[in-house]
């Protein structure tokens, strides 16, 4: 359950996100914070570029590769706007990450996408569960959601 103390985590990555969407990006936005609450690394989409890889919590996982143990990284919390997708939910599994703490979840960015007649990924939509059984997924978080919601309006319909 994700507690008060938590929630700036969250408001970082709506903040991230933000961020993204002001430099012309797509709005996701992820913190890795260790298991004493540090946070360790951050980042937002960087998509525009032309590399559809880069996304922020794949950057993450391979931050965490270069930069923690084994240990630190199974004990470490990744927050973020969006729920994984298959290619980051993937990425959190093989580097071996712990817990993912999301705003809105692939369910609900796929429902407000179709609604906002953005044609569908070329990569399924699924849950982290799907792709990485073994990771511990909370979200999504109500009242943070309606805000990325209100980012991917704002980006898909200028």
């Amino acid at each position: 359950m994700v507690d008060d103390s938590e929630l700036r985590y969250l408001r970082r990555c709506v903040e991230l996100a933000t961020e993204a969407l002001q430099a012309g990006d797509e709005p996701f936005g992820s913190v890795l914070v260790g298991a004493d609450g540090t946070v360790l690394a951050e980042d937002h989409n960087r998509v525009a570029s032309g590399d559809r890889t880069r996304h922020p919590e794949f950057e993450l996982a391979r931050w965490s590769a270069a930069h923690l143990t084994p240990e630190e990284r199974a004990a470490a919390t990744v927050y973020t706007s969006g729920e994984h997708c298959p290619m980051c939910a993937a990425a959190h599994a093989w580097v071996g990450l712990g817990r993912i703490v999301y705003v809105a979840s692939s369910e609900q960015l796929s429902s407000w996408l179709a609604e906002l007649g953005v044609p569908a990924p070329p990569v399924r939509t699924l849950p982290v569960a799907e792709v990485a059984p073994g990771v511990t997924v909370e979200g999504p978080i109500p009242g943070l959601a309606e805000e990325v919601y209100a980012l991917h309006r704002r980006f898909h319909q200028g």
